[in-house]
């Protein structure tokens, strides 16, 4: 049976690591989250040690370690600009680790990261569950049957609605999260790049706090994305009670992919566990976007523009 220790018990994602971790087979051992409504463990592993000073924690690792119980995988759920010191300590532990995206906030941190692999003889994984999933999968197979030559076109279009606190929460710290394009988008930009093949172009058409939007060429389409946190950007068409909007088209045939997610976090420790997953090398060009995004300057006028954006304006 494999032992897991857990960084970010408290944080939203980390039920889903811990179903993850009772679906493998696996024990979670400890776990660790300076906040202290983790009451979401009782439902996976009630007997895990649980610690709210990081120090406390690092020291029961430790001990585990030296008596020849060290924990097997270390996964972090903490906070986004928290995941390259929590994945280093967890190489160093002498632990594979698993991290949430985004992997880093920066490009050049993948750097030293691959180095502490090196030295610790352990591997980093990074989460990036839409390679898992079935339609994404299947539109894979569909771009790699075309002809070399075709290219697609396509919309991406993401609303997530967030109320007041999310401004308030490191989520709406742009040093802390990222922003936007980084919190809740660098997944659908690793699965474009997974799809459709090297990045060509860049042009961001919007970035502010709420909403972001731009135009990306890969090597095999013509991406028009946008990318939402506030409700009002909603469709009129949206159902009563639906705070989620979630959207690709792909030369304007919508990919149905809202279903079947809520294993993707099994799937993705089960490939882990089998020999797969996905490393630092994969997750270097979507992090390598979101940087580019958040810094580059923007360029309204250059590519084409969502409708979204169109109607904005």
């Amino acid at each position: 049976m494999n032992k897991f220790a857990l960084i970010g018990a408290a944080g939203y994602i980390a039920p889903r690591h811990m179903r993850a971790i009772k679906e493998v087979q696996g024990e979670l051992v400890a776990a660790f989250d300076p906040a202290d409504s983790v009451g979401a463990m009782d439902s996976y592993f009630p007997d895990a040690s649980f610690f709210t000073e990081f120090e406390r924690f690092d020291r029961h690792i430790d001990v585990l370690s030296r008596s020849g119980n060290g924990v097997d995988y270390m996964c972090v759920c903490s906070p986004n600009y928290l995941h390259d010191a929590h994945s280093r300590f967890g190489l160093r532990s002498g632990a594979d680790v698993i991290c949430e995206k985004p992997l880093v906030l920066n490009p050049w941190n993948l750097d030293g990261l691959q180095e502490m692999e090196q030295h610790t003889g352990r591997t980093l994984y990074t989460i990036l569950q839409l390679r898992l999933h079935p339609a994404i999968m299947a539109l894979k197979q569909r771009i790699d049957a075309a002809p070399i030559d075709k290219i697609f076109e396509v919309d991406l279009t993401y609303i997530t609605s967030r109320g007041a606190w999310y401004y308030v929460s490191w989520k709406g710290n742009e040093a802390k999260s990222g922003g936007i394009a980084t919190n809740i988008g660098v997944h659908f930009y690793d699965m474009l790049s997974f799809v459709f093949g090297e990045l060509q172009c860049n042009n961001v058409h919007v970035r502010e706090p709420s909403h972001a939007a731009g135009y990306l060429e890969f090597k095999r389409a013509r991406v028009r994305w946008f990318l939402s946190v506030d409700r009002n950007d909603l469709p009129t068409q949206t159902p009563d009670g639906q705070t989620t909007y979630r959207s690709i088209t792909v030369d304007g045939d919508e990919v149905e992919f809202s279903g079947g997610f809520t294993d993707l976090h099994t799937r993705s420790y089960q490939d882990i566990l089998n020999g797969g997953g996905f490393g630092i090398d994969q997750v270097r060009p979507s992090i390598e976007l979101v940087s580019s995004i958040r810094s580059k300057a923007l360029e309204p006028q250059k590519g084409d523009m969502h409708s979204f954006v169109i109607e904005r304006n």
